[in-house]
C-alpha cells in the first residue's frame, strides 16, 4: 500500500477488521519511528508525539480518580453546559442509543458531568471508567476524542487504535468543544461514543452541529438578558452627565450615553463596584445593576492615552495549553483578560517582533497568505479596542514605551497547541522566539 494520508471515509469503507489491522499497523510503524503504510491523519500524529513526550504508558489502564459526588453536582450547577443539556440531549441521546452509543458531556477539564444513551454500552463504558466524574483529558487517558478536541480546540473523531492507549482500541468516539457565546471561553465538550463497529464518519459533524446548536441557544439567553439589562439602564443614563455606559457581567454592552458604542467591554475578573481602571477608558466609577454594571467615566482622571505612561507593562502567558491572558499594568492600575486563541496568536507575534509587522506580514504569519489582511487587521482592531496605549499601529506592534514579557510553556513543542500557524510552528519547533521567559519587546 502507498503512503498516502489516512482518512475516515477511507476506514468506513473498509471492513471493520481489516480497517482496525491498518491502523494498528500505522499505530506501531509510527510510534517506533518507522514508515507506516499509511500516514496517519495530522491531529492524530499531533495527538501521539504528545502521548510519548509526556512518557505516558499505551498500555495503562483508563481508571481515574472519580469527583466526588458533591464535587461532581457542584460543577453541574456552576456550569453554563447545564443551560443547553436539554438541547445537546435532543440533539445526540436518542440517536446515540438508536446506533448503540452513548453521549457525554463533560468539562472544561475533561471531567465527565453528564452521559446518556445506550443501556448495554453504558454498562461496557464502566469497563473503561467513561463515566460521571472520570477524567478524559490527554493527560489522563492519552489520544481520545475528549481530550484531543480539549488539546486542539476543534471537533475530532478518534477510531480503534487511533487511541493512545490500548484499552481504547474497542471503542470509536467523535467530540466537539463548545464554548460561551458571550466570551468565547470553553465550557466543556460533548461527546458521542460507542464500540468500534458503531463507527461512522458522519457522526462527526452530526456532534459539531448540535455543539454549535447549543452555542446558538445561549447566544440566544445572552440577546435576552442584555434587552432586559438596556430596559433598566436606559432611564438611568438619561440622567447621567458626561460619559456613561452600561454593560452586563461580561463587558457586552446594553446601553452608553456621551460617548461612541462599541459592542463589548474587556472587564477583569476581579472587576467590582468602586474605581477601576479600565485601558479602553480609562478611571471610571462603577456601580453594579441588575444583571451588569454602570460605568461613568472620570474624564479628569483618564489616562490620556500612549503617551501619558498610563500603561508600562504587559504580561502575555502563553504557559498554560488552552487558557491564556494578556495583564497591563502601570501608573493607573492594573487589568487582565483571557485571550481567544487568535488574539493570543497575534500578540505573541507582535511580541516577536518589537520592530512591528504589516497586515500582509501578520497574514503570512498566521495563514501563510499575504492576501488576508482583512481579516488580520479586523481581529487586531477588536485587539486595539481593549488595549488602548499599548499596541501601535502602522505598523503594527506594542508601544515602544510598553516593556513585554512573555511567558511560554517550559518546551516549545507545548505553545499555542491549537495553532496552525506557520509561524507559530515554527517557534515550537525551536526555529524562533525561546522558552521561559521572553523580555522586552519595546
Amino acid at each position: 500500500m502507498n503512503n498516502t494520508q489516512l482518512d475516515l471515509n477511507r476506514l468506513a469503507a473498509m471492513d471493520s477488521a481489516q480497517a482496525t489491522r491498518l491502523l494498528l499497523k500505522v499505530r506501531e510503524a509510527t510510534l517506533s519511528g518507522r514508515t507506516p503504510p499509511v500516514a496517519p491523519r495530522p491531529v492524530i500524529d499531533a495527538s501521539w508525539q504528545r502521548m510519548f513526550r509526556l512518557g505516558l504508558d499505551p498500555d495503562q489502564g483508563t481508571s481515574s480518580v472519580l469527583l466526588r459526588r458533591d464535587e461532581l453536582e457542584e460543577r453541574r450547577r456552576t456550569t453554563a453546559l447545564g443551560e443547553v443539556m436539554r438541547t445537546l440531549s435532543a440533539g445526540l441521546a436518542g440517536i446515540a442509543d438508536a446506533s448503540m452509543q452513548i453521549m457525554v458531556v463533560t468539562d472544561e477539564q475533561g471531567r465527565v458531568l453528564w452521559r446518556e444513551g445506550n443501556m448495554a454500552v453504558l454498562r461496557q463504558a464502566h469497563g473503561i471508567c467513561l463515566e460521571e466524574g472520570a477524567a478524559w483529558s490527554e493527560h489522563d487517558t492519552g489520544t481520545n476524542a475528549v481530550g484531543t478536541a480539549l488539546a486542539m480546540g476543534k471537533a475530532v473523531q478518534v477510531h480503534s487504535a487511533e487511541h493512545y492507549v490500548h484499552q481504547l482500541h474497542n471503542w470509536t468516539c467523535a467530540a466537539a468543544p463548545v464554548h460561551d457565546p458571550r466570551d468565547q471561553r470553553l465550557l466543556g465538550i460533548v461527546d458521542v461514543s460507542g464500540p468500534a463497529s458503531s463507527f461512522h464518519p458522519a457522526t462527526l459533524a452530526l456532534v459539531a452541529s448540535v455543539a454549535q446548536l447549543a452555542e446558538a441557544e445561549m447566544r440566544q439567553r445572552h440577546l435576552r438578558s442584555i434587552e432586559r439589562l438596556r430596559s433598566v439602564a436606559a432611564p438611568i443614563l438619561c440622567r447621567v452627565g458626561g460619559r456613561a455606559i452600561a454593560v452586563d457581567t461580561h463587558g457586552w454592552t446594553a446601553a452608553v450615553t456621551g460617548m461612541a458604542p462599541v459592542d463589548r467591554l474587556a472587564l477583569p475578573k476581579s472587576f467590582r463596584a468602586g474605581r477601576v481602571w479600565l485601558p479602553s477608558l480609562g478611571m471610571c466609577a462603577v456601580e453594579p445593576l441588575p444583571g451588569g454594571w454602570l460605568l461613568r467615566v472620570e474624564s479628569e482622571t483618564a489616562p490620556a492615552g500612549a503617551g501619558s505612561g498610563a500603561a508600562s507593562r504587559v504580561v502575555l502567558d502563553l504557559s498554560r495549553p488552552r487558557r491564556w491572558t494578556v495583564a497591563v499594568s502601570g501608573a493607573a492600575g492594573s487589568w487582565s483578560q483571557e485571550l481567544s486563541p487568535r488574539h493570543a496568536e497575534l500578540l505573541y507575534l507582535l511580541a516577536l517582533h518589537p520592530e512591528g509587522r504589516t497586515a500582509a506580514d501578520l497574514a503570512q504569519d498566521v495563514f501563510g497568505d499575504r492576501t488576508r489582511t482583512v481579516t488580520v487587521r479586523a481581529e487586531l482592531s477588536r485587539v486595539r479596542r481593549n488595549l488602548a496605549g499599548v499596541l501601535a499601529h502602522r505598523p503594527y506592534r506594542f508601544s515602544e514605551e510598553v516593556e513585554v514579557e512573555v511567558v511560554t510553556p517550559p518546551r516549545p513543542v507545548d505553545l499555542l497547541p491549537h495553532s496552525t500557524a506557520p509561524a507559530v510552528r515554527a517557534a515550537r519547533a525551536g526555529q524562533a522566539g525561546s522558552t521561559g521567559q521572553a523580555g522586552n519587546a519595546g
